[in-house]
């Protein structure tokens, strides 16, 4: 019986790039998102707009609306997915954003609003699909952090606060639910090249910050031109829904900067990411 996967923020980016990796794996997917027909008019991952409706329209693949801050469209997609497709072995929980700047100019309704959408609606997801997976006798869900979910960076503290929650939560449900047979995976990607900077980030300002925020979004900027695009965090996901062993991380374009922190002396790591990314020594 061919497997299906739902994908949470399959618009663009990591989301986008799993979802056709799936497809040609000759998997049923439900590339689920807030705006399925606003995507149509947006770059889906690297692909063209031609490719993006073509992609769209595969036999295998279904596009429902979900918002993880809505519950209801979080029901009505795998409502529409089990219809069509009969099951659902895999979540992958990706959608998300980030909120960026000093925390001093960071609102609580900001605040709130990440954690919502990143965490919250997460939870929310995770606990629409549990009666179904445990039903089943099977599952895995697969949560999207970070490489940013174990180590820190300035001027990120609310979306690591998000992915740091993430990291908690799913390494204490994959004790729980191991005897329903449901795996639970995280994904810490390090950096790659996606429209995450430009379209999935917002930033608060304060005057105060606003030199070494600005140095720190040039860096962003920079570095994001050099990096390797969505295609390989893809191929991680795909890795853990089919690996059958107990791992739970994977960390695609992270190991070295993950191996990097482990090894250095905190204050050596700390100075070094200063300097690096704000130009001062800490």
């Amino acid at each position: 019986m061919t497997k299906t996967v739902l994908i949470t923020g399959a618009s663009s980016g990591i989301g986008a790039a799993t979802a056709k990796y799936f497809m040609a794996k000759g998997w049923n997917v439900s590339a689920t998102m807030r705006s399925p027909a606003a995507s149509s008019s947006m770059p889906f991952g690297t692909a063209s707009l031609h490719d993006a409706d073509e992609w769209k329209t595969a036999e295998n693949v279904i596009c429902p609306r979900l918002d993880v801050t809505l519950p209801e469209t979080i029901e009505s997609a795998m409502k529409e997915t089990i219809e069509r497709f009969g099951q659902i072995d895999v979540l992958v929980n990706n959608a998300g954003y980030a909120l960026m700047g000093p925390i001093e100019a960071v609102t609580v309704e900001q605040l709130e609003r990440q954690f919502q959408t990143n965490f919250f609606g997460l939870v929310s997801t995770i606990q629409a699909i549990l009666p179904l997976m445990r039903e089943q006798g099977s599952g895995t869900i697969i949560n999207v952090a970070s490489m940013g979910g174990r180590l820190a960076f300035p001027f990120v503290s609310p979306y690591h606060a998000t992915k740091w929650a993430i990291e908690g939560l799913s390494e204490s449900i994959s004790y729980e639910l191991s005897e329903f047979n449901i795996r639970v995976k995280i994904i810490e990607p390090g950096g790659i090249k996606t429209n995450f900077i430009d379209r999935g980030t917002t930033w608060a300002s304060h005057p105060d910050y606003d030199d070494r925020a600005a140095r720190v979004k040039q860096f962003m900027g920079n570095l994001d031109n050099s990096l390797p695009g969505p295609e390989g965090v893809a191929k991680a996901i795909y890795r853990a829904a089919t690996d059958r062993s107990g791992r739970l991380r994977y960390s695609p374009y992270g190991e070295a900067f993950l191996l990097l922190h482990a090894i250095l002396p905190d204050r050596l790591w700390r100075s070094l990411i200063s300097f690096v990314m704000m130009g001062r020594k800490k």
